[in-house]
């Protein structure tokens, strides 16, 4: 299996439950807070770690209680946690997450350390890079950061996966060359100026994608699947569903499904079918890294379509 390494945020997650979501100015009486480890980053290498990806994790944290929580839960998933630093001067960063009964959510993050992550962690993640291994990446640490590993990829010979998450507009050059760009409904909105309503729009928003240069793109929908956009043409992955209970981490299940599917070598079209069981079982659970499946969680969400998937999912035992 090639190697997986994330460059990216980790955040604790604090969570409250509510009837439904507050207008502004509203205030909503909900149920008891609770805690779950999270950031986009750790979320996606643990996603990764446990469906059986080799994952190296490369982010920063606070010399704080919240800290030693997360780096202790990504070693026990089996992250490698050796590259992410204590920072001395800011605390962990924080995500304050409210989340309905239909499982629809509202997300507000306080950066902390993430907002220190740049050239020191860029050359750590740059030593694990080589022609067989993964870099995966998001948009919760410093921009620069991520071009700068970008760069880093390209020149080793690394795969890149970009979840454009959250939502922003970013500099063609960075769109440049990527293997593959995730991006759902709001962001491909906010990455290409056009409403993505619809299934023809998230396939105009990916050949937009591939005009500047990325290889292939993948456009989430939620409950209406997602659509992927390659060279060859447009296809679609059917939801699986599911009752939902919280869609916190659903995407980041899904980034992290196609990663470790295509360090195995698969498809991009069976990586994205797997990403979208793995979203789909993340849903079905609360939380963030709590929620993330395992491998028999996400056979489980497909039921009788499982024998595609579950050969993906084994490679690794024989290699």
């Amino acid at each position: 299996m090639s190697p997986i390494v994330v460059l990216g945020s980790l955040n604790m997650d604090l969570v409250v439950a509510l009837p439904h979501l507050p207008r502004p100015a509203e205030t909503v009486v909900g149920e008891r807070l609770q805690s779950f480890p999270g950031g986009k980053g750790a979320n996606q290498a643990v996603a990764a770690a446990r469906l059986g990806g080799d994952v190296k994790m490369i982010g920063r944290v606070g010399s704080d209680a919240f800290g030693d929580t997360l780096i202790r839960g990504l070693g026990m998933d089996g992250v490698d946690t050796s590259r992410v630093e204590r920072d001395t001067l800011a605390p962990t960063g924080a995500a304050l997450i409210l989340v309905e009964r239909s499982g629809q959510n509202m997300i507000a993050v306080a950066p902390g350390a993430n907002a220190t992550v740049g050239n020191l962690d860029v050359e750590r993640a740059a030593e694990c890079l080589h022609s067989n291994s993964l870099l995966l990446l998001q948009l919760e640490v410093p921009l620069p950061a991520v071009e700068a590993a970008t760069s880093a990829a390209h020149r080793l010979g690394a795969r890149v996966i970009l979840n454009a998450a959250p939502a922003a507009t970013l500099p063609k050059e960075l769109l440049r060359g990527l293997d593959v760009l995730v991006v759902n409904e709001i962001e491909a909105s906010a990455l290409f100026g056009r409403a993505v309503e619809t299934h023809d729009d998230a396939a105009a928003a990916g050949r937009a994608a591939l005009k500047l240069g990325v290889v292939a793109a993948l456009v989430t929908r939620g409950a209406a699947g997602a659509v992927l956009v390659t060279a060859t043409g447009v296809s679609h992955i059917d939801a699986i569903p599911v009752d939902a209970v919280d869609a916190t981490a659903a995407g980041d299940a899904f980034v992290g499904a196609l990663a470790v599917a295509l360090a195995q070598g698969a498809s991009l079209l069976d990586a994205a079918r797997l990403g979208a069981a793995a979203g789909a079982a993340a849903a079905a659970r609360p939380g963030a890294q709590s929620s993330l499946p395992r491998s028999n969680e996400v056979l489980d969400v497909l039921s009788k379509d499982a024998d595609w998937a579950a050969d993906i999912l084994n490679r690794r035992k024989s290699t």
